[in-house]
């Protein structure tokens, strides 16, 4: 046996058998290694036109679902603690209705003090009527007496001088009772500038602030900060479909449009058109397809939802495809 290994040649024998051994492993590695090349379903479904606009003129879009009010930021019109919170996500508020209020103790001290000056502006108004009262009185008398040897001169003029005195002191007291009163007025509009209201009905979308929170007078600060409050009309909820500037010119204004979620083209429905904005925007509703352009500007197009439909949510994505023009002398 050991004569046998001995007469085994490296060059003509070993060589060639270990190449032919790695040849195999190398199709095993290839053949092992291959991508899955079968077909599959897409994970979602891409958009199709059906019905009457699949066999006709149609211009496609993209677009998000926004609140008919479109999206209130609430913020306060006064820094401070939040002391209380009243809403929470997804409650339904009528215009009027307490969002959330905010530290209110030191306007409500100078609120009491204003109160407590009225009270005693009042008082000070009713001793200096009485006093006028009395020195016109008094003055009334001295000037019904006919013998000029029965008063001085001096108690006359004594007598001129406090009637004139009682009456600034009463328009003193009337005047103090009107800075007291504005003080009021003032600080009750502090008050309820305080308690920050829903400026019009709709649904609390989303409550960015707790209780011990502080909260600046014009929003949240900071180029992260997220709004207070956001909030708006959903019912009905609208779409803002995007139109690419050159196929603007296309769109049938006024027609509905079908609308469907992003990713589920089966679940469509029917939107009825409700406006187009004037002013062409930057496109910033993208679809992330690879052959999107995104260095155009868009129309934006409005288009309201069925009311009673469970599809759609605030800030969701739509594809949206909607009639367009009939061509110059075609016949309908």
């Amino acid at each position: 046996m050991t004569r046998r290994f001995a007469n085994l040649n490296v060059s003509r024998q070993i060589l060639p058998a270990l190449a032919l051994l790695g040849l195999v492993i190398a199709v095993i590695f290839i053949a092992t290694g291959l991508p899955d090349r079968q077909l599959e379903p897409p994970q979602q479904t891409p958009p199709r036109a059906t019905g009457a606009l699949a066999n006709s003129a149609r211009v496609a879009g993209a677009g998000v679902v926004e609140p008919s009010s479109e999206i209130v930021d609430v913020g306060t019109a006064l820094s401070g603690l939040v002391m209380a919170l009243n809403v929470e996500p997804g409650a339904y508020v009528a215009k009027g209705d307490l969002l959330f209020t905010v530290d209110d103790r030191a306007v409500r001290a100078r609120l009491r003090e204003a109160e407590a000056a009225i009270r005693e502006a009042r008082a000070a108004i009713g001793e200096a009527e009485t006093a006028r009262v009395t020195a016109q009185r008094q003055l009334a008398l001295y000037r019904q007496v006919d013998d000029a040897e029965a008063i001085s001169r001096t108690e006359v003029v004594r007598a001129e001088g406090d009637a004139a005195a009682a009456a600034s002191r009463l328009a003193l007291a009337r005047a103090r009772l009107d800075a007291a009163t504005a003080a009021a007025g003032s600080a009750r509009v502090e008050l309820s500038r305080l308690a920050v209201r829903a400026p019009i009905a709709g649904e609390v979308l989303a409550v960015n602030i707790r209780p011990g929170e502080y909260v600046q007078a014009g929003g949240p600060q900071g180029g992260n900060a997220e709004p207070y409050i956001r909030m708006g009309e959903t019912r009905p909820l609208h779409v803002r479909i995007d139109i690419d500037e050159d196929q603007a010119a296309d769109v049938a204004l006024g027609s509905n449009a079908i609308v469907s979620p992003r990713g589920a083209a089966e679940r469509q429905v029917a939107a009825r058109f409700v406006r187009a904005e004037p002013l062409v925007v930057p496109k910033r509703s993208l679809t992330n397809s690879a052959a999107e352009r995104v260095d155009v500007r868009v129309m934006q197009v409005i288009y309201a939802l069925p009311a009673g439909n469970d599809l759609f949510r605030v800030g969701q994505q739509v594809d949206a495809f909607i009639p367009a023009k009939a061509p110059a002398g075609a016949k309908r």
